[in-house]
C-alpha cells in the first residue's frame, strides 16, 4: 500500500503534552514541515521561553535552546550572531512575547535581526492558569478579570503584528490562524515565507498565529475553534502586513 502521509522528520516521536483541542500541536507540525522542506533541519536552532511551549525541545527535531521568560529574541540574537549560517527561530506565546518580552521583540525587529519568530496568540496566559494577557479581548473573562477585560482599566488588546509592521527592520510580518484546514494551509505558506526571508538575509520575520486555549477559555475544542473565528479574527484581522519583494 502506498504511503500518502507520514510524520515529518522535523518532529520527534515524543507525544505532545498539550491539552485536548489546543492548536499548538498543529503549529509545531507546520514549523517542522517547513524546516524539513527547506532542508535546514541540520542547521536550525530554536529558542523557546517560559509558557505552554516550554517543552518545545522535546518535540522539534533540531537543536533547541531554553530562554528566560520573554527573552527568546535576545537569546536568538546572540545565537544568530555567533552562528550566522544557522537558521534561528523563536517560538513564543502571547503571555511571553506581548507582555514580559515586549521590549525584546520590538528591539530585535528594530535592529533587523535575521531571525524568525513564531508568535502564538491565544489571547490568554495558558500555562500559568488563565490570567488576562495583553492580547485578551475586551469583555473576555480570565482568572484575573472575572467580569471580563475592562477597556477603561486595562486598555485595549495589543495588536503585535500591526505594531511590528511599523518598524523598518521587520521585513516580514503576517497574521494567520489554524482554526480550519484552509487557514492551516495559509499559515504554513506564511511560516515558510518567514524562514525564506531569513535565508535571504533580509532581516527580521514574524508570523502571528491565532490559536485556541479550550481549557482556559472554558470551552470544548470545537467551541474554541468557533470562538476564535467569531471573536478573535474580527479584532485581529488575518493578512500580510510586510513582505520583501524577493519572497512575494
Amino acid at each position: 500500500m502506498a504511503k500518502v502521509f507520514e510524520r515529518t522528520k522535523g518532529l520527534t516521536d515524543k507525544p505532545f503534552h498539550y491539552c485536548p483541542g489546543c492548536t499548538h500541536g498543529i503549529i509545531h507540525r507546520l514549523v517542522a514541515e517547513v524546516l524539513e522542506e527547506l532542508d535546514v533541519l541540520g542547521k536550525a536552532i530554536g529558542v523557546a521561553p517560559v509558557g505552554c511551549s516550554v517543552f518545545a525541545y522535546d518535540y522539534f527535531n533540531c537543536d533547541m535552546h531554553e530562554a528566560a521568560h520573554g527573552r527568546a529574541p535576545a537569546v536568538a540574537t546572540g545565537i544568530k550572531r555567533v552562528h550566522p549560517d544557522s537558521v534561528v527561530f523563536t517560538y513564543q506565546g502571547d503571555g511571553d512575547l506581548a507582555s514580559i518580552g515586549t521590549a525584546e521583540i520590538i528591539h530585535a525587529a528594530h535592529r533587523g535581526e535575521k531571525i524568525t519568530t513564531i508568535f502564538v496568540n491565544n489571547a490568554i496566559y495558558g500555562m500559568t492558569g488563565g490570567q488576562m494577557a495583553p492580547t485578551t479581548l475586551v469583555g473576555q473573562k480570565a482568572t484575573t478579570a472575572p467580569y471580563g477585560r475592562d477597556e477603561k482599566h486595562a486598555g485595549r488588546p495589543l495588536k503585535v503584528a500591526e505594531m511590528l509592521a511599523t518598524i523598518h527592520g521587520a521585513k516580514f510580518v503576517e497574521r494567520v490562524s489554524v482554526h480550519n484546514p484552509a487557514n492551516i494551509r495559509k499559515a504554513k505558506k506564511a511560516i515558510k515565507k518567514a524562514f525564506e526571508v531569513q535565508l535571504a538575509g533580509e532581516g527580521f520575520g514574524i508570523v502571528e498565529v491565532l490559536s485556541t486555549c479550550p481549557t482556559n477559555w472554558g470551552l470544548t475544542p470545537v467551541e474554541a475553534l468557533k470562538w476564535l473565528e467569531e471573536n478573535m479574527i474580527p479584532y485581529y484581522p488575518l493578512g500580510n502586513f510586510r513582505t520583501p519583494e524577493e519572497v512575494k
